[in-house]
C-alpha cells in the first residue's frame, strides 16, 4: 500500500474492502433510524431505490411500527424493531450503513455506536446538539476511516446546484451580495419544534450551508434579529421569524429571511449579485402552466411543503451516500463545512438573544 496515504484514508480503504456488492446491481444494505418527518421521506426513498436493500427500521414508537408494518404487508423482508434493539441491529455484519433521522438529541449516541461497528452513517442535520458533539462524531469517523455524511440536501437540488456551479465558474465576478428566503409550509407541529434544537440549528442552518457553499467562504461576523409571533413558540423559548445579516471576507454581504409559516406554500428563493450580473433561483410551480387572459394573469401554486419541493434532492443525496459507500465519489459535505455551519448557527442565535453582532473565529 502507498505509504504516502494518510492514516484516515488507509482506514477508509479498509472500510471499502468490507463492502461486498450484493448482485449485479451493487446494492448496499441499510437500516433506517426514525420514522418522523424526515424519516418518512427517507423510508419511501430507501424502499424504492434500486441500489438499496432496506433491512431494518428502528423506531421507538410501537404504534408507528405497527402502522408501517401494516403498510408493508406480511411478506415484507424489512424488520421493524424498537430502539432497544439498536445494538443488535448495528452488530449485523451484513449491514453496510445507517440513515439517522431520529430527534437531534439522540444522534450522537447512535452515530458513535454505528461507527464503532464500522457502519457508514447518513445523518439528517444537525449531526448533534452542539459544536463539541459534532466535532466528537467527526473525530470518531476520521479515526475509524468510516464515512459520516451530513445530509444538507439542498445542495443536491438541481436549481441551487446549477446556480452554485455558475458562481464558482466566475460568471458574476466577485460576489457583492447573496440573499436567501426560506419560509416553512405547513407550520411544524409543536411536538416537533420542542425537540428540533431550535430554529437556528434546525432550519436556518440550511441557509448558512447554502450560502457558504456557494461563496466557498465563511462569515467573519453575523448579526441576527428574531421574534416569535406565535405564543406557543415563544413559550418554548424559540423563534418563528428571523432576519440574519452576515459579513464575509472581501466585504461580501449575505442576508437571510426566515419564517416558520407561509400561507401560500413552501417559499424557497435565492439570489446572487455581482458585477457580472445576477443569478436567481425562484419558487417552482407545481405545474408549468400559466394563464394569460383579459382579466389578468394566473400562475400555478408553488409546492406546499419541503417533501414535495425537495423530492429530487432527497433522492440525489441518498444516491450520493451510496456512491460514497461504494467508493465511487468523494464526500460532498465535509466535516469542516458541517462543523462551521454549527458554529455559525450558534453565533447567530447568540446575536439574536443578545441583540449584538457576533464575530466568528474558526479553528482549522
Amino acid at each position: 500500500m502507498d505509504t504516502n496515504v494518510p492514516p484516515q484514508d488507509v482506514k477508509h480503504i479498509e472500510f471499502l474492502k468490507l463492502f461486498k456488492p450484493k448482485g449485479t446491481q451493487e446494492k448496499v444494505t441499510l437500516a433506517l433510524f426514525g420514522l418522523g418527518r424526515a424519516g418518512t421521506i427517507h423510508f419511501g426513498n430507501l424502499l424504492t431505490s434500486t441500489r438499496v436493500v432496506l433491512k431494518y427500521i428502528v423506531e421507538e414508537r410501537k404504534e408507528r411500527r405497527d402502522e408501517v408494518q401494516k403498510l408493508l404487508g406480511p411478506t415484507s423482508q424489512v424488520k421493524l424493531v424498537g430502539a432497544d434493539q439498536t445494538d443488535a441491529v448495528l452488530k449485523d455484519k451484513d449491514l453496510d450503513g445507517v440513515v439517522i433521522t431520529t430527534p437531534t438529541y439522540t444522534h450522537t449516541e447512535i452515530i458513535i455506536k454505528a461507527l464503532d461497528n464500522k457502519k457508514a452513517v447518513f445523518s439528517e442535520k444537525p449531526i448533534a446538539q452542539n459544536y463539541e458533539s459534532v466535532k466528537q462524531c467527526y473525530q470518531k469517523a476520521k479515526e475509524a476511516g468510516i464515512p459520516l455524511f451530513c445530509s444538507f440536501n439542498r445542495r443536491f437540488d438541481p436549481s441551487f446546484n446549477a446556480l452554485c456551479k455558475r458562481v464558482h465558474a466566475g460568471e458574476l465576478g466577485k460576489v457583492h451580495m447573496i440573499k436567501t428566503i426560506a419560509r416553512d409550509s405547513p407550520l411544524p407541529t409543536l411536538d416537533y419544534l420542542k425537540t428540533s434544537n431550535g430554529i437556528f440549528h434546525d432550519c436556518i442552518v440550511h441557509d448558512f450551508d447554502l450560502i457558504c457553499w456557494t461563496l466557498g467562504a465563511y462569515p467573519t461576523r453575523v448579526y441576527a434579529t428574531a421574534t416569535a409571533h406565535r405564543k406557543e413558540i415563544a413559550e418554548i423559548d424559540d423563534f418563528d421569524t428571523v432576519a440574519v445579516q452576515m459579513t464575509f471576507p472581501g466585504n461580501i454581504m449575505a442576508m437571510i429571511d426566515i419564517s416558520r409559516f407561509a400561507v401560500y406554500g413552501y417559499d424557497q428563493r435565492m439570489e446572487v449579485f455581482g458585477p457580472g450580473g445576477m443569478l436567481q433561483c425562484n419558487n417552482q410551480p407545481t405545474l408549468g402552466l400559466a394563464s394569460f387572459k383579459a382579466d389578468g394573469v394566473q400562475d400555478q401554486p408553488i409546492f406546499y411543503s419541503f417533501p414535495s419541493r425537495y423530492d429530487a434532492s432527497y433522492k440525489a443525496a441518498l444516491d450520493h451516500f451510496v456512491d460514497v459507500i461504494q467508493g465511487k465519489a468523494e464526500m460532498e459535505v465535509t466535516a469542516k463545512q458541517t462543523l462551521y455551519n454549527s458554529k455559525i448557527a450558534t453565533a447567530a442565535e447568540k446575536s439574536a438573544r443578545t441583540g449584538l453582532p457576533v464575530d466568528i473565529v474558526y479553528d482549522d
